[in-house]
């Protein structure tokens, strides 16, 4: 969850995930689901809770990490999935030499392929965390299956690619309210001890009244070329994930829902509604779906606004904060890469020499802080299920998406009750089926034509 892109095919101008932190340092629907409490810890001679990781690239290595790092009693690594073999074994082969200590992997607990995750998660005993880090497509699905099973989850952003998969996230999180699972999900920002002090100072009426927020995520970005023509196309698909809408949501999603999530909770709501704009420059030839510009304006029910801005090319002006105005002052609530810039200033005159008030050093960043909750949660048993709100996050996020591609006003409702879905049968691909997008005869995929394209 760094700055830049988060897959290949795209520029990275940061760390995937942090190159788990650190690459070679240690570490500063419903019903049928539901079932009877279980408690905070697993029975058994000790307390050692134990990780499947499901999805083995820079994400899901950090959120290990940070699961060895927290408070509170052991942890340890005891599966390991992913669709494809290599990214498997690399993760695997890191984590044996890194952190050998916390890893209990031998290779009939390290599985791949489309159903790997499902044999990792059959590893687990009831109680212990299912990591879902991997591929977005999947995410709602592997939910499901985790609290079919009784056992706690933590679940990268973003969380779905359409509105029906948002609804099933919601109920599968009701179902594991029921079953006392805790679920944690990677919008971290709202673990940010700096950003609760301000939203406390907003909600105080530091700030007056809200009326505008602001959030940028402008950053240089890569352009994916023409598939090999030796390579599987639905695996290279996959691989790109972030160019094929069908299996991220697009580079939009699995990046711009932290600054999204950041507006909503701003203005302690869901927007309404949506519009926006957005394109791609003359000189890109990136093969695959995504633009590189996007522009949404939200609506909220009492009529302010916020305002969202998306924007991979490279040789540009770069921004990575989001901003906030009051009728009293304004404030800033997010710095570059997700750092805890907060502070107000005396008026709407954002200078140095303005700033009125700023937040303390954080004792842990919000990946961390977000780990220490939820490990605090399954141990003591606290109340922890973040998945509904991640889910609206995540149809805020969608209708912005589907606002810009389609040309069009959609409103929160519209998004809800949504039937639209890009892969209908995703829970039955495998190796060899065809993919969900073809390319035409020059490699290149539909990109979204605003007034003739549909995905809401």
């Amino acid at each position: 969850m760094g700055h830049g892109a988060e897959s290949s095919g795209v520029a990275r101008q940061g760390a995937s995930r942090r190159e788990f932190l650190s690459l070679g340092g240690t570490v500063a629907a419903a019903s049928a689901l539901a079932g009877v409490a279980l408690p905070p810890v697993h029975a058994g001679e000790d307390n050692t809770l134990r990780l499947a990781l499901i999805g083995c690239g820079g994400r899901g290595g950090g959120a290990a990490v940070n699961a060895f790092n927290a408070p509170g009693g052991p942890v340890k690594l005891h599966a390991m999935a992913d669709i494809f073999q290599r990214r498997l074994d690399g993760c695997y082969n890191h984590f044996s030499k890194q952190h050998a200590e916390r890893v209990d992997v031998p290779a009939e607990r390290r599985f791949a392929g489309f159903d790997a995750y499902k044999k990792a998660i059959d590893c687990l005993r009831p109680g212990d965390i299912a990591l879902l880090t991997g591929y977005t497509a999947w995410r709602v699905s592997q939910l499901e299956y985790a609290v079919s099973k009784g056992v706690h989850v933590f679940m990268e952003k973003p969380f779905a690619v359409d509105a029906p998969a948002v609804r099933r996230m919601i109920a599968a999180g009701e179902a594991a309210e029921k079953k006392n699972l805790k679920v944690a999900c990677g919008v971290m920002c709202r673990h940010s001890q700096a950003r609760q002090e301000l939203i406390a100072r907003i909600r105080d009426g530091a700030l007056g009244q809200v009326l505008l927020s602001r959030a940028y995520r402008m950053h240089g970005g890569g352009r994916l070329g023409r598939r090999p023509a030796d390579q599987n196309e639905l695996l290279w698909q996959i691989a790109h994930r972030t160019e094929f809408l069908w299996a991220s949501g697009s580079l939009f999603d699995e990046l711009t829902i932290h600054q999204i999530d950041e507006v909503c909770w701003l203005k302690d709501a869901w927007p309404v509604e949506a519009h926006g704009i957005g394109g791609r420059a003359p000189n890109n030839n990136c093969v695959g779906q995504g633009l590189d510009s996007y522009a949404i304006e939200y609506t909220f029910a009492d009529g302010t606004k916020s305002a969202v801005v998306a924007r991979y090319i490279n040789g540009c002006h770069n921004d990575f904060a989001t901003y906030v105005h009051g009728t009293k002052c304004a404030a800033q609530f997010s710095g570059n890469v997700h750092a805890p810039t907060v502070l107000t200033y005396k008026d709407q005159r954002m200078t140095r020499d303005n700033i009125d008030w700023r937040a303390g050093k954080e004792p842990h960043g919000p990946h961390q802080a977000q780990w220490n909750v939820l490990m605090d949660a399954i141990r003591k048993d606290k109340p922890m299920n973040e998945a509904r709100r991640a889910a609206h996050s995540q149809l805020a996020s969608i209708m912005g998406r589907a606002a810009v591609h389609m040309g069009k006003t959609i409103t929160w409702d519209q998004a809800m009750a949504s039937k639209f879905q890009f892969c209908a049968n995703i829970d039955a691909l495998t190796e060899s089926s065809p993919p969900p997008v073809k390319a035409d005869a020059e490699g290149r995929y539909p990109v979204p034509v605003p007034g003739t394209w549909t995905e809401i």
